[in-house]
């Protein structure tokens, strides 16, 4: 492709965000876009996770978008081989295939301020392309992590990340190591215990745990939701308004995080008759202050009689299996990394270079920030899904992916209608909303001194959004356009990062 025909848009990824924005850029007569996809098959992380027991913790009515419903869900919450089949659903019912570009994996994006294009570079020999306006739709959750474990290379055993699942080893009569004891760790233990000879969780902190009780949607009830959506539709707000209030539980402390935390121990209770099992099992921190784990098959598999649960801290990995710090050695033939992913709250997983050669990795430096977790000043025309401080606590990631997706292609329609060079973020706008956000983090859960994925190494909050998801969608509801800097091949912005005054 040649710089003379940029794309409208280029979708770096085609996962979830990747599909959605394609589908409302459609929707609203954009068609001139390209999603490129590092591997050969579409649907991200659920693509990735295939490990046993994979399913998500938000139900399916959720878990989905409003403006592409699945009448079908078979159960409550759906594993991620049924999660996938609806990805790829959406990518045939909304004729996405041919838009896709497979196997390029982006490594660079720069913005040409002259030009207001945007440099896309793939590794191997692939062509450049040019873009007007480019969504980062690569996800969070793209990049599978191992431990930073002392000795972690000198393991000679068989090594399993939980997003790289090795589907041609064979746990049967296994001696097996687990570690980490969150999201994944809990849907794995599980099955492993049917399959292994004896399997033992390394745990470092202990979980919140809330039952899920997993039903499966009758055939009626599927029929209702094909021949009246409006009923399915129903379903969904239910969903929605019943995790909505959650958050008056787990997203700030109050007398509601009690009645969570309540739950929770009764929940161990009732599955764990060991008082020492039971006192491993307790959590030290709020409910809500890390992820809250939902399941109602971990606990009855710790207590399997070829389960164990080790809380002796990790000292370092040895040719034939795990030493903690104790000074015990832990021999195994296979060990499971279940221990999340690569997610950037500090620098980016690509180079990304704006205005004046300023490098998005040096600024996120100290920890990540957008405006409205969507735009970053000094990067005109480039949009971000799941960005800084947009995660949830207590609802569907899709319902806040469905508000960023409709401001970042009113965005994208903004620059074609308009014929702009640059749509780009006033940064006095950024600084008092990030100002705001941070101050708003104090108070929360996250913020109330445990460690977590959500949290830089000093402290930083990069991650959460400290409100309701109907306080985050409505603020994303209208793209204002006294927020931004406006440029035309008619009318050229000034060179200084400081600039103020918006053109129209």
């Amino acid at each position: 492709m040649s710089k003379s025909a940029p794309l409208d848009v280029a979708i770096i990824g085609g996962g979830f965000a990747g599909i959605g924005t394609a589908i409302r850029l459609k929707q609203k007569g954009i068609t001139d876009f390209a999603i490129f996809e590092r591997d050969t098959r579409v649907g991200g992380t659920w693509r990735d996770n295939t490990y046993p027991g994979a399913a998500c913790d938000i139900p399916s009515r959720l878990y989905s978008y409003s403006f592409a419903p699945n009448p079908d869900w078979s159960h409550t919450y759906s594993g991620s081989a049924e999660i996938l089949g609806y990805v790829e659903s959406m990518v045939e019912e909304f004729g996405l295939r041919n838009h896709f570009r497979f196997g390029h994996t982006v490594t660079n994006l720069q913005f040409d301020e002259e030009a207001g294009l945007w440099t896309v570079t793939f590794d191997g020999r692939k062509p450049k392309v040019f873009a007007r306006s480019v969504v980062v739709a690569s996800g969070p959750l793209a990049n599978a992590s191992l431990p930073n474990i002392k000795g972690i290379d000198t393991y000679e055993g068989h090594k399993v990340h939980s997003a790289k699942w090795d589907h041609d080893y064979d746990f049967a009569g296994k001696k097996v190591a687990v570690v980490g004891t969150g999201a994944s760790a809990v849907q794995i233990v599980p099955e492993l215990v049917k399959q292994a000879e004896s399997v033992k969780v390394f745990q470092r902190t202990a979980g919140w745990v809330l039952p899920r009780v997993n039903r499966r949607t009758n055939s009626v009830s599927k029929m209702l939701y094909r021949q009246f959506p409006v009923t399915e539709s129903l379903a969904r707000q239910a969903w929605f308004w019943g995790h909505e209030s959650v958050a008056l539980g787990v997203v700030w402390n109050t007398p509601l995080t009690r009645v969570v935390e309540t739950v929770g121990k009764a929940h161990l209770r009732a599955q764990v008759k060991d008082p020492w099992l039971r006192r491993q099992l307790t959590p030290d921190f709020r409910a809500g202050c890390k992820r809250l784990l939902m399941t109602s098959d971990y606990y009855p598999a710790l207590q399997k009689d070829n389960c164990k649960l080790i809380t002796w801290p990790i000292a370092t990995l040895s040719p034939k299996g795990i030493r903690t710090v104790e000074g015990i050695e832990h021999q195994f033939d296979c060990i499971v990394f279940a221990t999340g992913f690569d997610v950037s709250k500090t620098g980016t997983p690509i180079p990304i270079v704006g205005r004046h050669g300023r490098v998005l990795s040096d600024e996120w430096s100290k920890g990540a920030y957008a405006y409205k977790s969507v735009a970053v000043s000094g990067y005109p025309n480039l949009y971000l899904t799941f960005g800084p401080n947009s995660g949830p606590g207590h609802s569907s990631a899709l319902v806040y992916m469905e508000a960023q997706i409709d401001y970042i292609t009113d965005a994208v329609r903004t620059v074609l209608d308009k014929n702009l060079t640059m749509l780009d973020v006033r940064r006095d706008v950024q600084d008092r909303y990030n100002a705001d956000i941070q101050q708003r983090l104090e108070s929360t859960t996250w913020n109330s001194g445990c460690q977590s994925w959500y949290l830089t190494e000093d402290g930083f909050n990069a991650t959460m959004f400290p409100g309701f998801a109907t306080q985050y969608a409505h603020q994303l509801r209208k793209l204002d356009l006294r927020d931004f800097v406006l440029a035309s091949d008619a009318t050229k912005l000034g060179n200084r990062p400081s600039e103020r005054a918006a053109v129209s």
